[in-house]
C-alpha cells in the first residue's frame, strides 16, 4: 500500500505542478500575477485548491482510496483535457526542465526518507511545493544574473557596434522591424527576435544570436513596473533612444499613464546616449528634459495629404526642407507615424532621400500586423498582433471602406481598461455585420457597446473554426483584431 500511495503521491505533486508551470510561463514566472492578473481564476479552484483539498482532507481522515480514486478518476483527467484544449501550451524550455529536473530531485529524496523512516508524512509534500518553487525561483535568478553578466561582458567588446533601443506603449516592433530592413544596406545590422524586450532576454539573444561581426543592433525594450527600462538602459548602453507614442497600453500596472511615460523615459538614461527620438506629446515631454535638447528629435514630422487604404499607405513628408512624397504598401494611417520616424532615423543616418523613397516603397509589413490574405474567395486581414486602441480603431476604419460584407474576431484589448473597450465596441458597432468576441475578459463591456449588429461569444476559440464555416459566405472581409490566447 506505500508504493501505491506514494505513486499516488507523485503524480499528483507532477499534475499540481505542470499547472503552476504552465501559468508561471504565461506570466513571465510572477506568482504575483498569477494571482491577480489571471482572468479564469476558476480554473485556480479545479486544479489548485480542489486537489489540495482532496489531498489534505484524504490524508486527516485516512481515507487514503478516496485520494487514488481523485487523483486517477478526476485530476489527472481534468488536467490532460485542460491542457489538450490551450491554444497556447507548456513549452519545455530550458527553464522548464529544470524546474521538473529539481521537482524531481526533491521528490527522490523524500522517497529516500520514506524508505528509512517506513512512514508517509503527508504534510511534508506541502512544504515541498514551496521549497521546490523558491529553489526554482532562486536557482533562474542567480541564472539570470549570469546570462546579464555574459551579455553585458559581450557587449563590451564589441567597440564598433552601435546601438539603438526602443521603447514606448506601441509601434515598438513595427518601428525596429522597418528600420532594419532600411538600414541593412548600410550597416550589417542585427535585431532582436520576435517581440523579446525583457532585461533576461535580451540577454539571452545577445549571448546566443549577436553575431560579433554585427555594426548595428536594435533592441526593443518593454516594461511592466518601474525599474525595467532602467535595467535594460543600463545592459545596453545604446546610443541611439527612440520612445515611441506612450499610451494606456500596461495602465493595470502602471496606475498612470506618467508612470508609463516616467518609466519609458529611462531609457534616455544612457551614458553613451548620442541622439534621442520621441514622440511628442505633452505627458512624455516633461521627462525629455533630463537630456540636452540639441540630442532629442521629436516626431512625428510635418505631414500631408495623407491616404490610407486597403491597398497601401500615400503620404508627404516635410524632410530636408521640402516636401518628399511616400509611397508604402504598409496598410494604416497610425503607421504613418511609425514610417515617418524610420525615415527621419534613416535620414539621420545618411541614407540619401531618393534611396529612402525607394526604401519605403519595398518595406514589408510586419507578420500578423494588417496583413491582407486572400483565402477561400474570401479577404482575411491579420492584425492578430496589434493589442492597442489607436492601432485596433485604424484596422476597423480600413475595414470600413470594403462595400462588402464584414466580420470582426477579436477578445477586445487586454490589459487596458473599461473605457477604451467601450470605444472600441461603438465602432465595432458602426462597421461590421457580425462580431465574434473570444475570451470572456471583455464580454461585458464589448456585449453592452454592441448593440446593432449580430454579435457571437464564444469562451475560448476551439470552436472559432467551425463558427466561421457556418456564417462566413464567400467574398467576406474578415479581420482578426488582437489574437490573444484562450486563457485571457
Amino acid at each position: 500500500m506505500g508504493t501505491l500511495e506514494l505513486g499516488a503521491i507523485w503524480i499528483f505533486m507532477l499534475g499540481l505542478n505542470y499547472y503552476l508551470i504552465t501559468l508561471l510561463q504565461w506570466y513571465h514566472y510572477s506568482f504575483a500575477r498569477v494571482l491577480t492578473k489571471h482572468h479564469k481564476k476558476r480554473w485556480h479552484v479545479y486544479h489548485v485548491l480542489l486537489p489540495l483539498a482532496v489531498f489534505v482532507t484524504a490524508h486527516l481522515k485516512h481515507f487514503e482510496l478516496a485520494f487514488y480514486v481523485f487523483v486517477g478518476g478526476v485530476q489527472i483527467p481534468c488536467l490532460v483535457f485542460w491542457a489538450s484544449r490551450l491554444d497556447k501550451k507548456l513549452v519545455f524550455t530550458p527553464r522548464v526542465v529544470r524546474f521538473f529536473t529539481i521537482l524531481l530531485f526533491f521528490l527522490l529524496m523524500d522517497a529516500w526518507l520514506v524508505h528509512l523512516w517506513g512512514q508517509i508524512v503527508f504534510w511534508r509534500y506541502l512544504i515541498l511545493i514551496a521549497l521546490v518553487h523558491g529553489a526554482s525561483l532562486g536557482f533562474e535568478k542567480s541564472c539570470a544574473q549570469g546570462y546579464v553578466r555574459l551579455a553585458r561582458d559581450k557587449l563590451a567588446r564589441m567597440p564598433h557596434l552601435k546601438i539603438i533601443a526602443i521603447t514606448g506603449s506601441f509601434g515598438k516592433t513595427s518601428v525596429k522591424n522597418y528600420l532594419h530592413q532600411m538600414l541593412q544596406g548600410k550597416y550589417i545590422v542585427y535585431s532582436t527576435s520576435g517581440s523579446v524586450n525583457t532585461l533576461l532576454g535580451l540577454s539571452q539573444d545577445i549571448n546566443q544570436n549577436l553575431g560579433e561581426n554585427a555594426t548595428l543592433y536594435i533592441a526593443e525594450a518593454g516594461a511592466r513596473q518601474s525599474g525595467d527600462i532602467k535595467a535594460i538602459t543600463s545592459l545596453l548602453q545604446h546610443h541611439y533612444a527612440i520612445i515611441t507614442e506612450v499610451g494606456k497600453q500596461h495602465i493595470e500596472y502602471f496606475k498612470t499613464i506618467e508612470n508609463v511615460a516616467q518609466t519609458k523615459a529611462e531609457l534616455l538614461d544612457s551614458p553613451r546616449l548620442e541622439r534621442a527620438f520621441c514622440y511628442k506629446s505633452e505627458i512624455l515631454e516633461p521627462f525629455c528634459q533630463k537630456i540636452p535638447q540639441e540630442k532629442i528629435t521629436f516626431y512625428p514630422g510635418k505631414t500631408r495629404n495623407i491616404q490610407a487604404t486597403l491597398e497601401g499607405t500615400h503620404f508627404e513628408l516635410f524632410l530636408d526642407q521640402t516636401w518628399v512624397s511616400f509611397e508604402s504598401k504598409i496598410l494604416g494611417a497610425f503607421n504613418v507615424e511609425n514610417l515617418t520616424l524610420a525615415i527621419m532615423v534613416g535620414f539621420y543616418f545618411g541614407i540619401p532621400v531618393a534611396q529612402l523613397q525607394r526604401l519605403v516603397a519595398k518595406l514589408n509589413p510586419v507578420p500578423h500586423r494588417l496583413n491582407v490574405l486572400h483565402v477561400n474567395d474570401k479577404i482575411i486581414i491579420d492584425d492578430g498582433f496589434n493589442g492597442n486602441l489607436k492601432g485596433m480603431l485604424e484596422g476597423v476604419r480600413l475595414c470600413s471602406l470594403y462595400t462588402g460584407r464584414k466580420i470582426i474576431v477579436t477578445p477586445g484589448l487586454v490589459e487596458s481598461d473599461i473605457e477604451s473597450n467601450t470605444t472600441l465596441g461603438q465602432a465595432i458597432d458602426r462597421v461590421f455585420d457580425i462580431a465574434i468576441i473570444t475570451g470572456e475578459l471583455n464580454t461585458t463591456t464589448l456585449g453592452q457597446a454592441i448593440t446593432s449588429i449580430q454579435k457571437v461569444f464564444l469562451r475560448d476559440k476551439s470552436q472559432l473554426e467551425s463558427v466561421l464555416q457556418t456564417m462566413t459566405l464567400p467574398k467576406d472581409l474578415i479581420l482578426f483584431a488582437n489574437d490573444a490566447p484562450n486563457y485571457i
